[in-house]
């Protein structure tokens, strides 16, 4: 499977909140960066990753394309208000056949209205 294909269906399971099955895709060393959070390696990525699907309300896949080592892929995100629709994008970084780094882009600004 290409990197592309690896990274879209990635996607797809974390939108059916699917997460036991990421851990295949994953690096053990795997690093994630976001805007508000960092972790790194696979277990932490996991336990992370299954506390956020659990966040979200729909995840819904616009677009995925790629190069060489990585891929991009563009999404909206779905949070019950205050948050509401999040759109993000996702660079994910390929080592060995796995997911080396996973990178989001989004505004974190609508988090903030959690904790007012």
């Amino acid at each position: 499977m290409d990197n592309v294909a690896v990274m879209k269906k990635y996607y797809e399971m974390l939108a059916k909140k699917d997460v036991g099955n990421l851990g295949k895709y994953l690096h053990a060393d795997v690093e994630f960066r976001a805007p508000l959070a960092k972790y790194q390696g696979k277990e932490a990525v996991l336990e992370a990753t299954k506390g956020f699907a659990s966040f979200f309300n729909t995840l819904s896949i616009r677009t995925c394309f790629g190069s060489g080592d990585q891929a991009v892929l563009l999404y909206d995100l779905d949070f019950s208000e205050p948050v509401g629709k999040v759109p993000t994008a996702a660079v994910m970084t390929f080592k060995e056949g796995l997911v080396a780094k996973i990178e989001l882009f989004y505004d974190a600004r609508p988090f903030e209205r959690i904790n007012t």
